[in-house]
Formats: C-alpha cells, structure tokens, sequence
C-alpha cells in the first residue's frame, strides 16, 4: 500500500512563500502523474499543478507566475514552492499521485495524501 505524506504548510502573510513537499512511501513499480490540489471551505477541490513522469507541467490560470511544481524521482518526492500568496490561497492542499504496481499490466492506481493547511493571513 501506497502512502502520500505531505508537509510545509502553516501560517504565512500576504506575499510570503511556502514550500509544500509530498513523499510517497511503500512498494511500487513507479509514478507516474502527480499533483497539487486545494480546497477551500466552502468550495469545491481544485487542481492547482501536475507534473508529469517526464516533468511536462501545468497549472491552474490563479497561480501561474507564482507557484512552481517540481519532483525528485529518485525520492518519489514532489514538491509545490508558493511564492506571493495572497488571502485566496487559503486552503487545504492535497498530494496526488497515479501509482502503477507493475511494468505489465501497466494500471494505475490513484492516491491521495491527508492534506496540510496553509493559511495565508496578516
């Protein structure tokens, strides 16, 4: 069984910055996609940025410029460096991740981590 361990959230001020980090623990065969996601009271869970295997990205049009999603595929490790945050960054960030067990077939899985807050308030 997979885990999804996230930390480096906490309380920030209006443009500080915030390095959230995800690790995946157990066996597995590899990883494939992986992600950042927020959720907000009140509102639904958004995507915020992905990564590819190959480190293709994207992100969400809010943070663009701002936000930088990176992995270390030798420590099955993402990371997510929040730089100018704002008050509407506020929320509970979760680690995604697509998990194959094996070369053949090649099947995903998909995990979720706990979620770690980050607040951004002055």
């Amino acid at each position: 069984q997979v885990r999804l361990v996230e930390s480096g959230g906490g309380l920030v001020q209006p443009g500080g910055s915030l390095r959230l980090s995800c690790a995946a623990s157990g066996t597995f065969f590899s990883i494939n996609d992986m992600g950042w996601y927020r959720q907000a009271p009140g509102k639904q869970r958004e995507l915020v940025a992905g990564i590819t295997s190959g480190g293709n990205t994207n992100y969400a049009d809010s943070v663009k410029g701002r936000f930088t999603i990176s992995r270390d595929n030798a420590k099955n490790t993402v990371y997510l460096q929040m730089n100018s945050l704002k008050p509407e960054d506020t929320a509970v960030y979760y680690c995604n991740a697509d998990i194959r067990y094996s070369d053949w077939p090649p099947s995903k899985y998909n995990y979720w981590g706990q979620g770690t807050q980050v607040t951004v308030s002055s």
